[in-house]
Order: C-alpha cells, then sequence, then structure tokens
C-alpha cells in the first residue's frame, strides 16, 4: 500500500532542567533554548552550493539558480539522537535555504518549510516549489529540511529497489485467506527490514523529536520566533511544535491539515471519504465538459467503469511499465495519486483511456511517483520514512480481525478506495518500536494565532481537519479559513483570496477574521 497515503496511521545539546524532563511527555510551555556539555545551540552552518538530491532524497540533478540568479544553499545541522540523552550521539540534519530577495532591514527572519509525508525531503522539495513562495521571500529566508530518518537525514532503509518494486506489486486488497496471509507475510518482511537496517534510527523519529529538531534549528538560524509554514503532515508537526513550545512560536501557516483528534482507524477511513469525493468531483467534471467525456457518459458510469478496471485487474493484470504488470493495487495508487491535484485530472482521464485499451503505463507512472520511484527504478526512501514516524507516533497496532471487522464501514465510504485504505492499518502490525500516543497533543495555550487553512475538496487532508485543529489548538490561537477548492492543500492552488489572506499574515502580521471563505 503506497504509504504516502497513511498521513497519521501510517515526518524531526542538552535543553534546561523543565524541557528535558518534558522529552517524554509534555513542555511546560516555557520554549527555553537548548544549552549542554556541547552547545549544539551555537553551531555555524556551513552552507554551500547544493548537490544533486541524494538516492534516499529521489535522486536527479541540483537544483537550478532562482529566477533572480541567486542559488539555493544546503548545510546540515547536528542534533541529538536522543532527546532524552542530549549529550549522546549526534546525527546531521540536512537543511536548504534560498536567502531573502529584500531589502535587509525588511527581513523577518527564516520561514521554514515542512512539505508533508511524512517522510517527504523538504531538500528536494522547496526549490521545486520556491518560485511559488516568491513573495514571501521579500522578508524571509525560504528554508526546508530533511526531517530525521528522511532524505539525508540519517534515513530509514528497508528493502532495496527491487524488493520494493515487487511490495508494491502485491495485492493489498485480500478477497481469501491465502491472499490475507500473504499481505500479513508482506508487512512481516517489510518492518522485519527495516528493524534490520535502521535499528538505530527506528526510536527516534517521532514527531516529537522532529520539533525538537526544529526548535533547535530556529536557534541555530538566529530567530527568537519559528516562523513556520506547514502543509498536510506538516501541520500536524507544526502543530506538536506549538503544544511543545507556545511561546516560541512567531507567524504559522497550516495548509491541507491533518486532523489531530483521531485515531490511525479514524484518519484511514476520513481518507477513504475524502478520496472518494474528489473521484466523484472528477466524475462530474469530467462529463460536465462541453465535448464527450472519453471514460464514461454519466459520472456514475465513470465511476462504475473505474471499478470494474480494478475488479479486471485484480484477476488478470495488465502491460504496465515493462517487465512490470499494472496491478489492481497500482492501479488504485495511480488514481489516488492523480486526485491531489485538479492540474492531474487530465493525466487520470488519459491513463483511465489508455488501462481500458490494455495499456497500463500512464496509471503504473502515476502510482511509481506516489510511491517514490524514479523512472530508472530507483526509489526514494519516503515510503520507509512514512512507516518508521507513522508507526514510532501511533500507538494502535491493527491486525486483520480489526480490518475485517471494518471493511463494511470502508466500503460504505469508498467502493474504490475502501478495501485498500482499510487494509492499509495492519503496516504497523509488529513495529520494532511501540507507539507514542493515540493522536497527537496540538493544544497550545499562550501560542499567538496560527491561521489553517481548510480545502472543501481536499482528498488526503479532508476538510473538517481544519476545524478539529483550529479547536484543539485553542481559543484564539487557531484561526480558520475555508478555500472552496479540488486538491490537497490551498496556497499552492494559486487562489488570489488565499495568496492574499497568507502573504498578508506571513508578511504584515495582519490575521484574516476567523471563518473567512475563500472561492
Amino acid at each position: 500500500m503506497p504509504h504516502s497515503l497513511r498521513l497519521r496511521a501510517g515526518v524531526l545539546t542538552a535543553v534546561t532542567a523543565v524541557v528535558l524532563s518534558a522529552s517524554a511527555g509534555c513542555s511546560d510551555g516555557s520554549g527555553g533554548d537548548s544549552g549542554g556539555e556541547e552547545d549544539l545551540t551555537a553551531q555555524k552552518l556551513d552552507w554551500k552550493d547544493c548537490p544533486a538530491p541524494s538516492g534516499a532524497e529521489g535522486g536527479g540533478a541540483a537544483p537550478s539558480p532562482l529566477p533572480d540568479g541567486d542559488e539555493w544553499q544546503c548545510a546540515t545541522m547536528k542534533a541529538p539522537l536522543d532527546w532524552d540523552d542530549p549529550r549522546g550521539d549526534t546525527i546531521g540534519v540536512a537543511l536548504i535555504r534560498a536567502e531573502s530577495s529584500g531589502a535587509a532591514d525588511r527581513r523577518i527572519g527564516s520561514l521554514v518549510f515542512n512539505f508533508g509525508g511524512p517522510g517527504g525531503s523538504g531538500v528536494s522539495t522547496l526549490p521545486a516549489f520556491g518560485q511559488d513562495y516568491a513573495t514571501l521571500r521579500t522578508r524571509y529566508d525560504l528554508v526546508s529540511f530533511d526531517p530525521r530518518g528522511v532524505g539525508r537525514s540519517d534515513p530509514v532503509q528497508c528493502l532495496d529497489d527491487k524488493q520494493l518494486d515487487a511490495y508494491f506489486q502485491q495485492d493489498a486488497t485480500p478477497d481469501d485467506q491465502a491472499e490475507r496471509t500473504q499481505l500479513l507475510d508482506n508487512t512481516e518482511e517489510f518492518n522485519a527490514a527495516c528493524e534490520k537496517n535502521s535499528k538505530k534510527i527506528l526510536p527516534h523519529v517521532r514527531t516529537t523529536d522532529a520539533a525538537r529538531d526544529m526548535d533547535l534549528m530556529r536557534q541555530v538560524l538566529g530567530d527568537e520566533k519559528l516562523y513556520y509554514f506547514g502543509i498536510s503532515y506538516g501541520t500536524e508537526l507544526g502543530g506538536v511544535y506549538a503544544h511543545l513550545f507556545p511561546r516560541k512560536v512567531g507567524r504559522a501557516v497550516f495548509d491541507a491539515v491533518v486532523d489531530p483528534t483521531q485515531t490511525g482507524e479514524q484518519s484511514s477511513l476520513g481518507q477513504a471519504k475524502g478520496f472518494q469525493l474528489a473521484l466523484d468531483n472528477f466524475a462530474e467534471d469530467c462529463v460536465s465538459k462541453t465535448e464527450d467525456c472519453p471514460i464514461g457518459d454519466t459520472a456514475e458510469d465513470v465511476k462504475s467503469r473505474i471499478a470494474k478496471l480494478l475488479k479486471d485487474l485484480d484477476r488478470r493484470p495488465i502491460p504496465g511499465i515493462l517487465p512490470r504488470r499494472l496491478t489492481e493495487t497500482a492501479a488504485t495508487g495511480g488514481i489516488a495519486q492523480s486526485l491531489y491535484s485538479k492540474d492531474f485530472w487530465e493525466y487520470l482521464t488519459e491513463g483511465l483511456e489508455q488501462a481500458y485499451d490494455g495499456d497500463g503505463r500512464l496509471l503504473m507512472a502515476l502510482s511509481d511517483s506516489l510511491n517514490g520511484r524514479d523512472e530508472n527504478g530507483r526509489y526514494s526512501n519516503i515510503g520507509a520514512a512514512n512507516t518508521a514516524i507513522s508507526c514510532a507516533d501511533d500507538k494502535a497496532r491493527y491486525d486483520s480481525a480489526d480490518v475485517e471487522g471494518r471493511l463494511p464501514e470502508f466500503r460504505k465510504a469508498s467502493p474504490v478506495f475502501g478495501d485498500y485504505l482499510a487494509w492499509s492499518m495492519v503496516s504497523c502490525t509488529d513495529w520494532a518500536v511501540p507507539g507514542a500516543a493515540g493522536h497527537p497533543d496540538v493544544g497550545a495555550p499562550g501560542a499567538p494565532p496560527i491561521l489553517v487553512i481548510g480545502n472543501t475538496g481536499d482528498p488526503a487532508t479532508p476538510y473538517e481537519g481544519a476545524g478539529k485543529m483550529a479547536e484543539a489548538l485553542g481559543k484564539g490561537v487557531g484561526v480558520e479559513l475555508t478555500f472552496k477548492g479540488q486538491g490537497h492543500g490551498a496556497y499552492d492552488s494559486k487562489n488570489k483570496c488565499v495568496r492574499g489572506a497568507v502573504d498578508g499574515y506571513l508578511l504584515n502580521g495582519k490575521v484574516p477574521a476567523a471563518g473567512t471563505v475563500c472561492s
């Protein structure tokens, strides 16, 4: 099952005595600075031109210069491996930045981004979207990072590329006992490989660890407050940071918001509903165009043909990107990937057309993108990191009986994605590290306003999560803004209303009125 769909059920010195004692539980909110035998807050970052992304980051070429000719710069920050033992071993946390393009006397500080996953590489992602944040760069250095366990920050490693090809081809929606046994065996093999290859880092990739890394980062970057832009899982990370360090929050934006009140099961069920809603919207859009929809006469026809395709692929996969064949699981992942953005809907239409004619290449390419596989067959470590972070965070451990008991509810929520997301709940079975909690604590009394943006058509982090996050942050802290749109997130939709609200807040401190609606 493509792990990047699992936002919660499945991404980072010594400190003052008060914060140290809270590292396994709650902060007192003082947000004290770090210090210790080796004062990691005093370290100087050695910024240099960025190398090409590592294999774990997804590979490819070094980031191109910004439109104004400025170069991206990279550095590595030392952080404690174990925040309960800050004088012990350290790990390197990879950072990237683009220095502010504006006048020095107008600079606010560093704006730190986390793009989600968990398990996504900020070092490789920020340059790809850097131009979208050009306005914000006029007053901030744009900064992102690979959270611990991700990319170049001591990456979690599990299976090799050949093994991952087989793993992502498996039948993730078993129909009988033999298929259920095979799925559980494959999950056990994957999890055992993670423990064997990454035993040292696995206990230290919880979201609370990443949040403490961000506070160290804030200090090393020279900022009194953390200015933050979190997207998808990045909103959960931001909420946990605000809980631990409420008085260190500067201006923060949460976009594509994770519901922090849900269990892993509730999150998976919510995603089943969210992806089904996005599929419904895609089908309605296709048939509403002036020209004929090539994949169905009505919205119901579009969806019924997709469901039939998946059933047919379960029995008989078709040629994909050779030598691999397009399986039901791979096709479902490809469909899900294309629903993350309305810009991808045309590729979904084309991919379905091809699949109906026996050609599974485009849907498989979309599935590969979801799983972090490049055209040369190499995988980033997003799947491994996603599992490691999710399973370290989430206390629940589901078995096949749990899933079978809940299948009717999941199938009612989504005929297409229900089984797929229900069976994803077994991913943490027999994980080597116990999960931390039933859900993250994001209560942040004393923090300044945090802008929380929900998209009514978001498949991966359904709209309702924004309201739950705003409420959980606390009265006067969470300020909710609604975007009536499609796809995962709002700011990158380029909607002028959303952009104006976010830019006005981050650049000038103007907090939008709670309940603002953009369409």
